[in-house]
């Protein structure tokens, strides 16, 4: 069994899930969205509807072109009903048991030349294909949020990760208008290992009382030029995720600048993740 068609497999309908599948929606690909939560998949079907409507509102894309956008891309509630992707990209969160358990999973279902993609932002992709019968054919593909506007994409190569499974993720990628950029695995990667350490020492910098949120914010837009502040930043990726991020550079590295700020541990135990539980360092209503 074999596959060379344009037809992916996007497991986990979350933010980053419904936008990597709206994205090659709307690139011609036949999408099989994937989520065992029916609700976290009608939400992800939601999410990506609202948002090719709005490109087309915007221009960007042709309003002629919605429906069979949104016709391309199919709701799976169970892996098994996957229809023979050639690619595969999981976009679950960052626990590395349930990367593990999906891609086993997946190995075991589609062909034997597809592609298992990770949109992991962090975990070792080399890890997680030593775990497939299928190393060679196994990837990293991080996608930015928000995937449908931000161009860059973090092509990771595992140890074992083939030139041919490299050339092809790479040509997909551009086909799909973003840039890639071919990575080593290393923890962190190369994004994250630069942002999350910013971010934790702007967390640092405001548990020491140096200065309020508001202003640490204002220091690196005003006098950085960064569009958004590093404790916005972090509440709009999730202090959760933060800290799943730093805990995997501080045991990767065995180095303690790495060391994850006391106050993000706090807030995520106290269940303040940032935008989508309503309050981190700023509050959402």
């Amino acid at each position: 069994m074999t596959a060379s068609n344009k037809r992916v497999a996007v497991v986990g309908a979350g933010t980053m899930g419904s936008g990597i599948a709206q994205v090659f929606g709307q690139s011609g690909w036949e999408v099989d969205l994937v989520d065992v939560d029916e609700g976290a998949l009608e939400r992800g079907f939601g999410r990506l509807q609202k948002s090719v409507s709005k490109l087309a509102t915007k221009g960007v894309i042709d309003p002629e072109q919605v429906d069979s956008i949104v016709g391309r891309i199919h709701k799976v509630n169970r892996l098994e009903n996957m229809q023979e992707p050639s690619l595969v990209i999981e976009a679950v969160p960052e626990n590395f048991e349930l990367k593990v358990k999906i891609f086993q999973a997946v190995d075991d279902l589609v062909p034997a030349d597809s592609i298992i993609a990770s949109n992991t932002s962090s975990i070792s992709v080399t890890e997680i294909g030593a775990a497939t019968n299928r190393p060679d054919n196994v990837i990293g593909m991080h996608f930015m949020n928000p995937v449908p506007i931000m161009k860059l994409v973090e092509v990771i190569r595992g140890v074992a990760t083939s030139d041919k499974t490299f050339s092809r993720v790479e040509s997909i990628t551009k086909e799909l208008g973003k840039v890639p950029v071919e990575v080593q695995d290393y923890p962190g990667f190369v994004s994250n290992r630069i942002l999350m350490p910013m971010i934790n020492e702007a967390i640092y910098v405001l548990m020491e009382g140096v200065a309020n949120a508001d202003d640490i914010d204002k220091v690196l837009k005003l006098g950085m030029n960064h569009p958004m502040g590093p404790l916005s930043l972090a509440d709009f990726i999730g202090l959760d995720v933060c800290l799943a991020i730093m805990e995997v550079l501080y045991s990767g590295f065995s180095d303690p600048k790495y060391r994850p700020c006391p106050l993000l541990r706090k807030m995520v135990n106290a269940g303040y993740l940032g935008r989508k539980s309503g309050r981190g360092f700023f509050s959402y209503e």
